[in-house]
């Protein structure tokens, strides 16, 4: 199960390997259905954390530089996927939320989180939901624990459509204008790797800090 899964990953992340598969079973809109469904799942299903969220872009904009796609169309498919993903976590988190802190205070749930995540969302939630699409996990929880705090609505779908946005240009722009060069060809893995690290370094310097304090 597990060696079925990374090949699942590695082929997302491949850019061989992702045009054979959409220009064989995944062809045409289904192909770009597909896309759709992951970049949704990852920011609005809470399993979808392991999905490759910034390396699949980056492939997207390097296959799509191949001529194998249409930039334009998949930018703004992808757009979409991800506004609607965020949403629906927003929603998830909005739902659950008060019934998960409505019972009585116990060793792992008190009040004061809910009320203290409001106040942290208030103060920080159009600067978390956008720096949050360009960090794995944290992404897919992000519209979750804004649900959760109760931030308002429109406040949040501003903040959603912008980060939205740029994250998806911003990398698959990224591929489409480095994929191709011979270096990120011959080395791509590599790149893939590099583009991993950087998303998670913020992560990392945070839980840092934290301990240090």
């Amino acid at each position: 199960m597990i060696s079925l899964l990374l090949e699942a990953l590695r082929t997302l992340t491949t850019p061989a390997k992702l045009i054979a598969l959409l220009t064989t079973v995944f062809s045409g809109w289904l192909g770009y259905c597909l896309l759709a469904a992951i970049v949704f799942a990852e920011t609005g299903l809470l399993m979808g954390f392991f999905l490759p969220g910034d390396s699949l872009l980056f492939t997207v904009g390097v296959v799509a530089g191949a001529g194998n796609l249409n930039i334009y169309l998949i930018n703004v498919v992808l757009i979409i996927a991800a506004i609607v993903g965020d949403a629906v976590g927003y929603y998830l988190g909005r739902k659950a939320g008060p019934k998960i802190f409505s019972r009585p205070d116990s060793r792992f749930f008190h009040q004061d989180h809910l009320r203290h995540t409001q106040e942290f969302y208030e103060k920080h939630g159009g600067k978390t939901i956008i720096y949050a699409r360009f960090v794995p996990i944290v992404r897919t929880f992000a519209p979750f624990i804004a649900g959760v705090g109760n931030m308002g609505y429109g406040r949040f779908l501003a903040f959603n459509i912008f980060g939205g946005i740029g994250w998806v240009v911003a990398l698959t722009t990224l591929g489409y204008n480095l994929g191709q060069y011979e270096f990120v060809q011959r080395h791509f893995e590599k790149v893939i790797l590099g583009i991993i690290l950087v998303s998670v370094l913020p992560v990392v310097f945070e839980v840092l800090k934290s301990r240090k304090k």
